[in-house]
């Protein structure tokens, strides 16, 4: 009768939990059980490991009772990565690998038949988990190393002060668990991130032709982080516009480029040549509130969880549907996410840009000069009244997009380019960061108090115009701070009239808003 203990973490959220992979040999009649609380494709891992271990030359124990039981037992435990644990777990209760050595490691991996290690999801969040553990003094975490399949192993190898191995083969890792002397083991490679990609080649902004307005809209909204609805007639340029928004964008630091990469990677959509670019995520209008803000069993991100630290883009605004949008109501002022389900809860980051487009009425022509709008009143109130109140109040900068003159067009392009305007954002930001801690989007309470006061000549302006516009406490206060972002962008300490009079003019596209 043997035992052996093999450490391996789960999945929850963007946290990896670990799981400790206990394997009994016992006499009996041969079976292989497996307990713990595992879903449908742990389970299938008694086959794949079986085969894994005999087409490489392994022996199963065939004629053993296996119990393979995954601690703790009430935490759910999905995928294959538990494949490469439970084998080496019968490996060395059956004495054909070091069993002594296995509490230096943490395994994770998914085999095929043949023995070969396949990658799996959430490689990132698992080593960041294993970091966090060890910061906070556990010294058995401290000395583990992270043994992962050579193109997760690259992954995870991005997250600094952590030993990853990477292995090709179930073989690999026996090797370097055999018992004996170290003579007669080969030790597992150290995994090394791929190399960072040259810097991408954005689109330009100085390509959109005219829409001065909109383009200093969105300078505000970079230099403050403030989420963006732009309305305008078709072909305008808003879809153009919000291309070239992350152009805008300061760099990701490091741990922001980490948190952003084990989103993308729980979703399986991690690509190495996008490290430490902001992420530009447009979903179809047809995207259901699960896709939009996460679900399912086990829970998995949405589209404003994988926009974290970038860009969400929502064309054709009010075509989404109404329980879609509604669901973006909380993410937007606390930027994360909270799945409640009857059996657990999952919370995800969303601090993402929403930056959105949608046409006037239905024909898409309201206030156009170039074409007449064929909508009645009441059909345009029903169209743009899609959008709730409530909704519309959290979006901080709302923009019109005018037709373009066909003069306009033919013209060369005009305005600056997205360079030279990401230079000024940068230094807004930073000037921001120094002062309070965080962005102008994120102000509230005694900070939006103490870094948005203004003298009383302009303190009495806003209020005016804050009645005569019948705005919420919510508008009135975003719109200082979309003043403050404008007076950064400035390089001004106080926030003055003028600052304040381009912030209206920012809030005053829709009714209401």
């Amino acid at each position: 009768m043997s035992l052996a203990v093999i450490h391996s973490r789960a999945l929850d959220a963007l946290d990896a939990p670990e799981v400790t992979v206990e394997v009994h040999l016992a006499n009996g009649l041969p079976s292989v059980t497996l307990v713990g609380l595992a879903d449908t494709e742990v389970k299938e891992a008694r086959e794949r490991v079986r085969a894994a271990l005999q087409n490489s030359g392994l022996d199963f124990p065939a004629n053993k009772r296996i119990t393979v039981n995954l601690a703790p037992a009430d935490l759910p435990k999905e995928s294959g990565r538990f494949d490469l644990p439970i084998a080496l777990g019968i490996l060395a209760a059956s004495g054909q690998i070091d069993g002594s050595r296995l509490a230096h490691f943490e395994f994770a991996g998914e085999l095929s038949l043949a023995g070969d290690l396949r990658p799996v999801r959430g490689a990132l969040a698992m080593a960041l988990a294993l970091r966090r553990r060890a910061a906070a003094g556990d010294d058995k975490v401290t000395q583990r190393a992270l043994v992962l399949p050579a193109a997760s192993a690259r992954e995870a190898a991005r997250v600094e002060g952590l030993t990853i191995l990477a292995a090709h083969h179930l073989l690999d890792v026996v090797r370097a668990l055999l018992p004996g002397d170290a003579a007669h083991q080969e030790p597992l490679p150290r995994a090394v991130p791929d190399a960072d990609p040259p810097a991408p080649g954005l689109p330009d902004l100085r390509e959109v032709k005219g829409q001065s307005a909109a383009k200093r809209a969105l300078e505000i909204a970079a230099a403050g982080r403030h989420s963006v609805l732009m309305m305008g007639p078709p072909g305008t340029g808003k879809s153009m516009l919000a291309q070239r928004f992350a152009g805008l964008l300061p760099a990701l630091t490091h741990d922001e480029a980490l948190e952003s990469a084990a989103l993308q990677g729980l979703a399986g959509h991690f690509t190495p040549g996008r490290w430490g670019q902001r992420v530009f995520r447009a979903p179809h209008h047809s995207a259901s509130s699960v896709a939009l803000v996460g679900g399912g069993s086990p829970p998995r991100p949405g589209e404003i969880s994988l926009a974290h630290h970038g860009v969400l883009f929502l064309d054709e605004f009010v075509e989404f549907s109404r329980s879609a949008l509604e669901a973006l109501r909380e993410p937007l002022e606390t930027g994360r996410i909270l799945i409640s389900r009857a059996a657990r809860q999952a919370e995800f980051p969303a601090r993402f840009q929403l930056v959105a487009a949608m046409n006037p009425c239905p024909c898409g022509h309201l206030g156009s000069p170039l074409r007449a709008c064929r909508c009645t009143p009441d059909v345009v109130a029903r169209y743009q009244g899609r959008i709730s109140g409530p909704l519309l109040d959290r979006i901080d900068v709302q923009v019109e997009v005018p037709a373009v003159a066909p003069e306009a067009l033919s013209a060369l392009p005009d305005g600056e380019p997205s360079a030279v305007i990401a230079l000024r954002v940068a230094a807004a930001r930073e000037r921001a960061l120094q002062r309070q801690g965080c962005a102008n989007a994120a102000l509230s309470g005694d900070l939006l108090d103490q870094h948005g006061a203004l003298d009383a000549a302009t303190s009495k302006f806003l209020q005016t115009a804050s009645a005569r516009l019948g705005w919420s406490a919510r508008s009135f206060h975003r719109v200082l701070r979309i003043a403050r972002s404008v007076a950064d962008l400035a390089g001004s300490e106080a926030i003055t009239l003028p600052h304040v009079a381009e912030a209206i003019q920012c809030r005053r596209m829709l009714a209401g808003s």
